[in-house]
């Protein structure tokens, strides 16, 4: 990883771009991760920060493209290639196709000082060429044909086969494409939750305007906003005396159907960075929440967050959410169980994560699932509420497990439409179920269901 400080200019920004490419696709370094590191090593410009983030990102989310155009004008494979100039390439044909402020010409020749500062002089008339071929047929590029819709879809939106087909395989053809579409759709708008126990969202809305921030209505959820046109949420006010919590409207529903009243006693399982273990808070200021995580270090955000809003009725713990705790058998007035999931959900902000997952984590994360629920189940209280969720959108880890829960475990599916706005009424929200697609509302794509206990808490023999 980047460390210490370092001098930058607009020159350099592309090597920046280069070396965190790099990380990403080579060293598999996380791309949030490698770009909040070079923006502490490099004091970029606003508009340098921006360009770097762009590129980077982009050609992050449309590798697969760009290694399927490199594949057509290129004699040698991407995967033959060494490693920086297969990414000085990818970063290239990307200002090529989707970056039009950017000339032709640059990114060539920005393309090949790239090459020559790498030391690779004798590779840099094969760079231009392919590159001067791109940018020469870039309105003829031969995609694969849409009737090959598997083909088609893995390319246009550099999605791996095997999440194509089980896009298709659970929502249809049409479907799928949306959803992927929705993947590679710009994030102009930050979705932020105001601490309604305290301030009144008008409240929230004028201090951050009064900060020259844009401000509007959220689509979904109660106490909902979206914000852009800032710098650092740490340079705002608002944020910093805890107006507010960032957290995704999909999120938000998924303690909004819970219905946790002022006195309840609630345990968030897998609860970092706290998105949900806040607005419980936030709802029962008389009650007590039990906020954990399996590290030190991801209670960190835990800590961080509970000082900054002045939440006082969370306590923090690191747990391991496989392991029985024997205190906490039947204490519990709602149980969140937001667990470890593919997050093929959140693509559209971690534009990575779709490379580094697979079809074997998924079907080992479900079984991850169950054994947590077998044993988190066990602290809800009779009449009390157990709330399972993921950030992901596999039938495996979702609809399967809503159906292992009512076979195996105590447990009656409570309604969520209620507690659901009208857009989302009429779908499954009456069998206590709801799979949030990212493209209906630009969230992320979510699933939420909602459980009470009917017996005692001892569970069945599974």
């Amino acid at each position: 990883m980047v460390q210490g400080k370092a001098e930058a200019s607009p020159a350099n920004v592309r090597k920046i771009a280069l070396d965190l490419l790099i990380q990403v696709m080579e060293e598999n370094v996380f791309c949030d991760r490698a770009l909040h590191c070079a923006y502490d090593r490099y004091p970029l410009e606003k508009r340098d920060r921006s360009f770097l983030a762009r590129l980077v990102e982009g050609t992050v989310e449309r590798c697969m493209e760009m290694d399927y155009v490199l594949n057509r004008f290129s004699k040698i494979s991407v995967d033959k290639m060494k490693p920086a100039i297969r990414n000085i390439l990818r970063l290239s044909v990307y200002q090529i196709l989707y970056m039009d402020q950017v000339p032709d010409s640059a990114a060539c020749n920005e393309a090949v000082k790239l090459t020559v500062k790498r030391n690779m002089k004798n590779l840099k008339g094969f760079v231009n060429g392919v590159l001067r071929n791109v940018a020469r047929e870039k309105e003829n590029i031969p995609y694969p044909p849409k009737e090959d819709v598997v083909s088609y879809l893995s390319v246009r939106y550099s999605l791996p086969v095997w999440i194509v087909e089980d896009l298709i395989r659970d929502y249809g053809k049409e479907r799928a494409e949306k959803i992927a579409a929705s993947f590679l759709k710009e994030k102009d708008w930050l979705s932020i939750r105001c601490m309604t126990g305290e301030f009144l969202a008008e409240e929230v809305k004028g201090a951050l305007e009064q900060e020259g921030v844009l401000v509007k209505e959220g689509k979904l959820a109660d106490g909902a906003l979206q914000i852009s046109r800032f710098s650092s949420l740490n340079e705002l006010s608002a944020f910093c005396q805890g107006m507010f919590q960032v957290q995704d409207e999909s999120s938000m529903l998924a303690v909004q159907v819970l219905g946790v009243q002022k006195k309840d006693t609630v345990i968030d399982v897998c609860a970092s960075p706290g998105g949900k273990t806040f607005y419980a808070a936030d709802l029962c200021r008389d009650g007590q929440v039990f906020s954990c995580d399996l590290t030190e270090e991801k209670t960190v955000r835990l800590y961080e967050n509970k000082k900054r809003l002045g939440m006082e009725n969370v306590t923090i713990c690191v747990n391991d959410a496989t392991v029985l705790r024997e205190d906490w058998i039947g204490k519990a007035d709602i149980v969140i169980a937001d667990l470890p999931c593919s997050g093929l959900g959140v693509i559209g902000k971690k534009c990575d994560i779709k490379y580094k997952t697979t079809k074997e984590d998924v079907l080992s994360l479900a079984k991850l699932q169950r054994q947590i629920l077998s044993v988190v189940s066990q602290y809800v209280k009779t009449g009390g509420r157990l709330m399972f969720s993921t950030c992901t959108i596999t039938r495996e880890e979702n609809q399967e497990n809503a159906e292992w829960i009512e076979k195996n475990l105590l447990f009656s599916p409570v309604s969520l439409e209620e507690r659901l706005p009208k857009t989302l009424q009429g779908l499954t929200g009456s069998k206590g179920i709801l799979q949030i697609l990212p493209d209906m509302a630009d969230t992320d794509g979510f699933f939420i269901s909602c459980w009470e206990r009917k017996e005692s808490w001892k569970r069945k023999q599974i």
